[in-house]
C-alpha cells in the first residue's frame, strides 16, 4: 500500500533528487506570480507615467493661469491709460492757488517728473459740484510704486482738501515711471520735453507719462501723450493779446509724433 501512494505522489513533494528538486523550483514560480524586481519595476514605470501626466497637466494649468493674469493685467492697464489721458484732455486754465499778497501769481498748472496737478472735470457721481482740483502722482505702495488720483471741488479749494481722502489706486507694479511736458521758452517758441514744468500760471501744449513695469508684469504701458485742449475762445483771447503763430500747430504735432517714435 505504501509503495503505491509513493508512486503517484507528485514530483515536487519528493525532492528526492536533484532533478525533481529544480522541477519544483520552477513549478512554484510559476505558482508564485510576479516577482519582487517585476513588481518594483512596474511601480517605477507607473511612477513615471503618472509624473508626464502630471507635469503636463500643472503645465496647463499654468498657462491658464498666466493667460489669465495677463489678460486681468491688460484691461487694469487699458483702463488707466484711456482715465489718465481723457483727463489730461480735459484739462481747463482754472486758478486754483493764488497768492494772497501778489494777486498776479496765480497757479492753473504744477508739474514735475512725479506729479502733475491741474483742474479738470470729473467723470460720473465724482463730477458732482463742478469742476475740480486733480493731482495725478507716482508714490510708493504695497506692491512697488503706484499712480494715484486725488481729488477736490475747485470750489474753496486748500491743499489739505486733496488729501482729507485716502487716494484713488489707477496702477501699481510700476518700476519706473516718469512726466514730461511740451511747452514753450520765454520767447515764444516750442521748447523740447522737459520733466519739470516751470511755469505754474501757464498750461503745457502736451503732457506725456512714460512707465515701465516690474519684471512680472507681461504687459507694456502704451505710449501716452495727450494735447492739453484749449476751447476756441480762449485761442481768440490769446489771438488778441499778443501775435500767435499758427505754424506752431505744426511743430507741436511734429514734437509730439517725434517722441511716440522714440519711445
Amino acid at each position: 500500500m505504501m509503495s503505491y501512494l509513493l508512486q503517484y505522489t507528485p514530483l515536487c513533494w519528493h525532492p528526492q533528487t536533484h532533478a525533481q528538486s529544480g522541477r519544483c523550483e520552477k513549478q512554484a514560480r510559476k505558482q508564485s506570480g510576479f516577482t519582487l524586481v517585476e513588481l518594483l519595476l512596474a511601480i517605477t514605470l507607473m511612477s513615471m507615467l503618472l509624473a508626464l501626466a502630471y507635469g503636463g497637466l500643472r503645465a496647463s494649468a499654468r498657462a491658464t493661469e498666466r493667460g489669465q493674469v495677463i489678460l486681468e493685467e491688460s484691461g487694469r492697464i487699458r483702463m488707466a491709460h484711456q482715465f489718465v489721458r481723457k483727463q489730461l484732455n480735459q484739462m481747463v486754465p482754472l486758478v486754483f492757488l493764488q497768492d494772497e499778497q501778489q494777486h498776479e501769481l496765480r497757479t492753473v498748472f504744477e508739474g514735475g517728473s512725479e506729479a502733475i496737478r491741474f483742474v479738470g472735470p470729473m467723470p460720473g457721481y465724482l463730477g458732482f459740484g463742478g469742476p475740480q482740483v486733480q493731482e495725478l502722482a507716482l508714490v510708493p505702495g504695497e506692491e512697488g510704486t503706484a499712480l494715484v488720483l486725488s481729488h477736490a471741488l475747485l470750489q474753496g479749494f486748500e491743499e489739505a482738501n486733496l488729501y482729507e481722502r485716502a487716494p484713488i489706486v489707477l496702477i501699481d507694479r510700476i518700476d519706473q515711471a516718469s512726466f514730461f511736458f511740451l511747452g514753450f521758452d520765454e520767447e515764444g517758441e516750442l521748447a523740447d520735453w522737459t520733466n519739470s514744468w516751470e511755469d505754474p500760471a501757464s498750461m503745457p501744449v502736451a503732457v506725456s507719462l512714460e512707465i515701465e513695469f516690474e519684471d512680472e508684469v507681461f504687459t507694456a504701458w502704451p505710449m501716452l501723450v495727450a494735447s492739453v485742449r484749449v476751447d476756441a475762445s480762449a485761442l481768440r483771447e490769446l489771438a488778441e493779446g499778443e501775435n500767435v503763430n499758427l505754424n506752431r500747430r505744426t511743430r507741436v504735432r511734429s514734437l509730439i509724433d517725434r517722441r511716440k517714435k522714440r519711445n
